[in-house]
């Protein structure tokens, strides 16, 4: 009987899970206590090897899988937790910070960037305010509507009393064609989106003496959905170049300065960015969820914050941080409008 014990062992350790069990210097839970490091055999000493960096314990665990995940694409070890406080409510003080050299505490602008631009793109588009076929919700086309005819019904009523009067009815008239525009375009926006409305309005025909323009007018006006998609995936793309086009204003705000170099503008305004994508983000939950009433707040901290950022970093008075703020409230809006041109170039020459 004994010599049938190993075929016993192989049937029910490889049935049954046996093979699944630890390997030399693993415990149960997964992690490894090594004397030499697992990836180039160095001695180890502490809980990293000194030769390749590696930790000394590794893992083979679901859990700690999820973390090196969430470690991977954002090092969410604690620098999260300490960087998305300081950016909301202390921004010039964490941009200084990292210029000076403390990285290891926070998160690095450019990889916050990115997370924060992929995320602030999911979340528009999973809450519908990518929807090319939305110019509103549902409830508030149908109200809009039921408004139009009202108002429509009115002057058609006061048009009749005028015309009984033997009073001029040019102005109603006018009022009423007006009314009716708007009736259609609503009705437009309800059955095929807002793309749609717009471009087969009445007065949307247009004429350029450029011809590329003519011609990516023609095209967005021919396949709207098609644009609206292409606008949506250049924007992601291309968010990157929000960093340089807004770079060169903030150092001139600052020309010929020795203190303050180019990274630091380039930090500053990576970081700036990051907070504009997070305050999207938040203001796209918001409307989702109905408090629109929060808007008009949300609207206010971008110059706050831009405010409190250039104090910070740039160590500067009131009367210096608020007229630079102007500025850059200016700028920006150049900078919007100068990439919204590169984009819908990009979607409708492509």
């Amino acid at each position: 009987m004994g010599g049938f014990e190993p075929v016993a062992d192989v049937v029910t350790g490889g049935m049954l899970g046996r093979a699944a069990e630890p390997s030399a210097g693993e415990s149960k839970e997964g992690h490894t206590g090594e004397s030499a490091c697992l990836n180039c055999g160095t001695p180890l000493v502490g809980s990293h090897c000194h030769q390749c960096g590696q930790r000394a314990h590794v893992h083979r665990t679901i859990t700690a899988f999820f973390h090196d995940l969430l470690h991977g694409v954002f090092h969410f070890e604690g620098k999260i937790w300490r960087t998305l406080p300081m950016l909301a409510f202390r921004p010039g003080q964490l941009t200084r910070r990292y210029i000076d050299g403390q990285r290891a505490n926070f998160v690095s602008p450019i990889a916050l960037f990115l997370f924060s631009v992929f995320l602030m793109f999911a979340v528009v588009s999973a809450t519908g305010n990518l929807d090319p076929d939305m110019g509103g919700s549902p409830n508030d086309l149908a109200q809009a509507e039921t408004k139009s005819v009202k108002a429509l019904d009115g002057l058609r009523t006061a048009r009749e009393a005028a015309v009984k009067a033997g009073d001029p009815t040019a102005e109603i008239d006018e009022e009423i064609k007006e009314q009716e525009a708007t009736l259609d375009i609503v009705r437009t926006m309800r059955s095929k989106g807002v793309t749609e409305a717009v471009l087969e309005s009445p007065d949307s025909s247009f004429h350029s003496s450029v011809p590329w323009v003519e011609q990516a007018y023609l095209k967005a006006r021919k396949n709207p959905q098609l644009l609206l998609y292409k606008l949506k995936t250049n924007s992601y793309k291309w968010s990157w170049a929000l960093i340089p086009l807004s770079v060169p204003f903030v150092w001139l705000l600052f020309p010929f300065s020795r203190r303050f170099r180019a990274y630091d503008h380039v930090v500053f305004v990576t970081y700036s960015l990051c907070f504009i994508s997070l305050l999207v983000i938040l203001g796209s939950v918001l409307a989702y969820a109905g408090v629109t009433g929060m808007v008009p707040f949300l609207l206010l901290l971008p110059p706050i914050h831009l405010f409190l950022q250039l104090r910070g970093t740039y160590q500067l008075g009131r009367w210096g941080a608020l007229w630079r703020t102007a500025v850059l409230l200016i700028a920006a809006v150049f900078v919007l409008s100068l990439f919204a041109l590169l984009i819908i170039a990009l979607g409708a020459l492509d």
